[in-house]
């Protein structure tokens, strides 16, 4: 196990708690020590729940581990069910837990409830979060669905509306109620009835009632897959393969569930469609084509961005990985198509080795990528968990669907697009109407000891990452962070060839000039 500051997925158990605070009349006893309840502030804090997770924990303290641990687990699961009466439980352990070996499964089917009880075994030193989300939802489906009753041929007459699942959507997940939202109205609008959504805001009965409809749609199949997989074995229920992030995707989502649901796609696809793609047809698309662009992510999140980068925006991807170790199959046939190598790692110290090297024009990724594009002077969208508050916003905005492509393009384009206005302040900074010393924009001269001028700022020097052949001087690392961002990742690399290519060591302002001079040509 490796020390880190900073970790993309939390242990198994924090997975199953999401599944739980996603449903209704579900509780989950996590026999943990004392301070493992810190789990509880992810959804009240993070995603500002207005209740706290439905989560009992035994918080066991070293002077018990002498005594009987397993006695508490059960006192805990009793209380548990007398005081929340839920519909079902479920039973696990966290990873310190876990060491102590007292067989939760065991201890809570001893107990004989009345209600259902899903013991989950979580092995939280080989799995982490999003495998026991889908470890955990598959517990449940496979412990509560039904089979189908036996129904005669002449007992009344099927739905003449197709039927479809929901699955996937959990709490703390990455817009996951916005991306619900938006395809329910496109599913709805199909013609398509919703039989049950999961695991969020369903109850045991509704998971019971899974086997019932017609097919499923896997919204995130980091949580849903193994689900879905299960289901067409035992029920014969088929799943849909595409997620529904950007137009291309989201047109071949609809035509994929029209053609499961035997309906025929609806006319009004071509107009959404239209709407949504705008921008490719606007002259200020071409300002941004072959932006170079660096996408790191859970897997479906990655690499729907790559695609709607590359296929949809004009940009250019020269990175592509993914912390989902599940995956890394999916992750390495997508890289592939853009002619990069995956990245596959949960060690944000690589991430930022490779954004580092390949200096790219745009960063698409999680919170961490968030600070590592900061601290580089790069700009970044956030496109996937983990996450911090502020992606949880009180506005409308999925990512799926067609609605959302128009949020990828919002996120994405505007940080570029921006800064052309930071270049423009730049230039004029020296202006009287734009000059730093002034209070206003009106340019007046101070007249009193009250209007003294203002202190120039200090600009903050950013550390540029050292190339292996060639060093930057002060003087010329001061100038290239004058370029506009969204050109500098291009003037540093033409000038670091421009220098090697002359075997020149340290690059000069002078240097710097030359290379300009030269490409400019």
């Amino acid at each position: 196990m490796q020390l880190t500051v900073w970790t993309y997925e939390g242990p198994p158990h924090v997975g199953a708690m999401r599944i739980a605070t996603a449903m209704q009349d579900v509780h989950y006893v996590l026999h943990a020590p004392q301070g493992d309840t810190y789990a509880d502030l992810l959804f009240t804090m993070i995603e500002r729940r207005d209740r706290r997770p439905p989560v009992t924990y035994t918080t066991f303290q070293a002077r018990d581990l002498g005594g009987d641990t397993a006695q508490l687990l059960q006192t805990a699961i009793r209380d548990a069910y007398m005081r929340f009466a839920p519909q079902a439980m479920l039973v696990g352990a966290s990873c310190t837990a876990e060491l102590i070996q007292d067989d939760p499964a065991g201890l809570a089917q001893a107990l004989q409830l009345p209600i259902p009880v899903v013991p989950l075994e979580l092995p939280s030193y080989q799995r982490k979060e999003n495998w026991g989300a889908s470890e955990t939802f598959y517990r449940i489906v496979r412990a509560l669905a039904k089979p189908l009753p036996e129904v005669s041929p002449d007992t009344g007459a099927k739905s003449v509306r197709p039927v479809c699942n929901l699955l996937g959507p959990t709490a703390l997940g990455f817009r996951h109620r916005d991306d619900l939202a938006e395809v329910t109205r496109q599913v709805v609008d199909m013609g398509i009835d919703i039989g049950v959504v999961a695991p969020w805001n369903a109850t045991p009965a509704d998971i019971a009632r899974l086997p019932e409809a017609d097919f499923n749609i896997v919204l995130y199949p980091e949580i849903a897959l193994t689900t879905a997989q299960w289901l067409q074995r035992n029920f014969g229920q088929p799943f849909t393969r595409t997620v529904p992030i950007g137009v291309s995707a989201t047109r071949q989502f609809i035509e994929e569930v029209a053609q499961l649901a035997g309906i025929n796609p609806p006319a009004a696809l071509t107009r959404a469609e239209e709407r949504s793609s705008w921008y490719a047809r606007s002259v200020d698309s071409t300002y941004l084509t072959d932006k170079r662009v660096f996408v790191f992510g859970d897997a479906t999140h990655a690499i729907a961005a790559a695609r709607v980068a590359s296929n949809e925006l004009g940009f250019k991807v020269v990175g592509l990985g993914t912390y989902s170790r599940e995956f890394a199959r999916d992750v390495r046939e997508a890289s592939a198509l853009y002619g990069v190598e995956a990245l596959i790692t949960d060690d944000y110290l690589e991430v930022e080795a490779k954004v580092s090297e390949l200096q790219p024009e745009l960063v698409l990724g999680t919170q961490m990528e968030r600070h590592i594009a900061k601290r580089l002077g790069i700009p970044c969208a956030v496109i996937s968990a983990p996450t911090h508050v502020q992606d949880f916003p009180a506005r409308y905005s999925p990512q799926m669907g067609f609605e959302g492509a128009n949020v990828l393009f919002d996120t994405w384009v505007h940080p570029l697009m921006m800064g052309l206005e930071e270049h423009l302040l730049s230039m004029f900074r020296e202006d009287s109407e734009f000059n730093d010393t002034n209070p206003s924009h009106l340019g007046h001269q101070p007249t009193s000891a009250v209007e003294a001028p203002l202190a120039a700022p200090t600009h903050r020097q950013i550390e540029l990452p050292a190339s292996v052949a060639t060093v930057w001087s002060a003087e010329a690392a001061q100038e290239l962070h004058k370029i506009p961002f969204f050109v500098r990742g291009k003037a540093r690399r033409n000038t670091e060839r421009f220098a090697q290519e002359r075997n020149l060591a340290l690059i000069t302002l002078e240097t710097l000039y030359d290379a300009k001079a030269h490409f400019g040509r």
